[in-house]
């Protein structure tokens, strides 16, 4: 879940991903807004990934992966 507080650090983001949220979620609507590609929902991303991780998000299909 993101907040307001979030923005600066998204507007600096390649992509957006979350571990909770949908479609209406605050990520989610600053990422279209920022047109940034963004994965929401996810559950375990920022169990699975750590700061420093390179990442390839496919956001057509809701895919993020370590690469």
């Amino acid at each position: 879940m993101t907040t307001p507080d979030f923005v600066p650090a998204m507007r600096r983001a390649a992509a957006i991903v979350t571990d909770e949220g949908g479609v209406t979620c605050h990520a989610a609507i600053i990422a279209r807004e920022l047109k940034k590609p963004c994965v929401v929902g996810t559950k375990h991303a920022t169990q699975i990934f750590k700061d420093g991780d390179m990442v390839e998000v496919d956001a057509d299909k809701g895919i993020v992966r370590k690469i």
